[in-house]
């Protein structure tokens, strides 16, 4: 992580910067709190716990908050969950499934490598990550109860929104006990690295307040502590969420090209809000932004910029100019030859891929791959101009395609039109 990583603010603090963002919803003491951001040398934990085998863009929020203070000059201790991953902090809903510890264990490890990328583990504010198993574990139930427990008064923690919505259906003493693991977290990381200060989504403010309380009624302290507000869509529809499922930050369960038309998707009330929150662009340059969308929304400057910008966060460089490169290529920009096999088939999967065992001729593949209801609508639409096979016009209605067209030796390039393409795949 280089100097040219930090983000200008010119004249503003931190905090005014994270104000601006809108990145502070609830928080103890605004004035202390200023004093410890503005102060460039707190240490500052968040933590995940290991739910799925993955973190996925809902936890962005808070990895790009992490790297924001880090950058400030701040030292962050990324917590995964060993312990509390176990647990399970209540749902509205119902009781949670418990993962058996062995699969949450695996979890912590794939979590605890996916977090690395984000921040810096060298310098003076070097990053640690820590997993809340390596306390919690070691503690016997009584131990637990007379030195963490006798601190909780129950009336408080009956006072949690999420709590008092469980009532009525119930709620196990496993879940109801979460927020004194939570807190007592907060304590360890100030007993054994000096942590001063917790951040979390807006959800979780019941248990980080509920976590400063305790470390003060434990004679240690002061710390401090704020919460990010929950990342919402205008159209009410859940941030995070696709057609096929979540968008997983791992390659291996959302391709690096789904996750840059995730982005290059948002809507335009949304992507203000987005670039403030989560990229690491100057107030000028991101005012820019918002002004291009307003004026020309079809050209997506905003979310192309904030698209490529987090690809290449989250994946890389390389796997990002991957995505741009499809991206362009696909709608017949670029060039299909120069698209790396994985990405090209990321690409066309998202789109639609049919798997044929032999080749018709282009009338049939359009047929087959779902871009036109019927052989009729087909040959139509090629004897209009508006068929190709990739990014050539076809005009002959019978035309066919030999097996030197396919790309990897495998897969065509379909498209109807500018907009709707999709692909096939030859299975040998």
């Amino acid at each position: 992580m280089t100097d040219s990583s930090l983000p200008p603010s010119g004249r503003d603090s931190l905090t005014d910067d994270l104000r601006w963002r809108g990145l502070i919803q609830d928080s103890t003491d605004p004035d202390e709190l200023r004093t410890l951001l503005d102060s460039g040398t707190a240490t500052y934990y968040v933590g995940f716990d290991p739910t799925a085998p993955s973190l996925h863009v809902g936890h962005l929020m808070q990895v790009v908050t992490a790297r924001r203070l880090q950058l400030a000059g701040h030292r962050p201790l990324l917590l995964v969950g060993g312990a509390t991953g176990q647990i399970g902090d209540p749902k509205e809903s119902a009781e949670r499934s418990l993962n058996p510890p062995e699969v949450v264990s695996g979890w912590v490890r794939r979590i605890h490598d996916q977090l690395a990328p984000f921040v810096s583990y060298t310098g003076e504010n070097a990053a640690r990550l820590v997993n809340n198993l390596d306390w919690t574990g070691e503690m016997s139930v009584v131990e637990f109860l007379r030195d963490v427990g006798k601190h909780f008064p129950v009336n408080r923690m009956l006072a949690r929104e999420v709590v008092k919505a469980r009532l009525e259906t119930g709620i196990s003493f496993t879940e109801f006990s979460y927020q004194l693991l939570q807190s007592n977290d907060f304590f360890e990381l100030h007993r054994r690295y000096g942590c001063q200060l917790q951040f979390g989504g807006s959800d979780q403010w019941g248990n980080i307040s509920a976590g400063v309380d305790y470390v003060r009624r434990r004679g240690a302290g002061p710390v401090q502590a704020f919460t990010t507000p929950l990342v919402t869509r205008s159209d009410g529809t859940k941030f995070g969420k696709t057609e096929g499922g979540a968008v997983w930050l791992d390659p291996a369960m959302t391709s690096p090209y789904a996750f840059y038309q995730f982005w290059v998707n948002v809507d335009d009330r949304d992507v203000g809000p987005y670039l403030r929150y989560f990229s690491f662009r100057s107030r000028e340059e991101l005012e820019e932004l918002e002004k291009a969308t307003a004026e020309r929304p079809a050209a997506r400057a905003a979310q192309r910029a904030l698209a490529e910008e987090l690809t290449t966060l989250v994946h890389g460089a390389t796997e990002a100019a991957q995505a741009v490169a499809a991206s362009q290529a696909l709608f017949g920009r670029g060039s299909l030859d120069e698209l790396a096999e994985e990405t090209l088939r990321a690409a066309l999967t998202e789109a639609g891929l049919a798997q044929l065992t032999e080749l018709p001729d282009v009338a049939g593949l359009l047929r087959d791959s779902g871009l036109v209801p019927s052989l009729k609508e087909a040959r139509r639409v090629i004897a209009e101009g508006g068929a190709y096979v990739n990014n050539n016009r076809v005009t002959e209605v019978d035309a066919v395609v030999g097996p030197e067209a396919l790309l990897h030796g495998r897969f065509l390039v379909l498209r109807r039109g500018k907009r709707s393409f999709a692909g096939v795949e030859l299975q040998r």
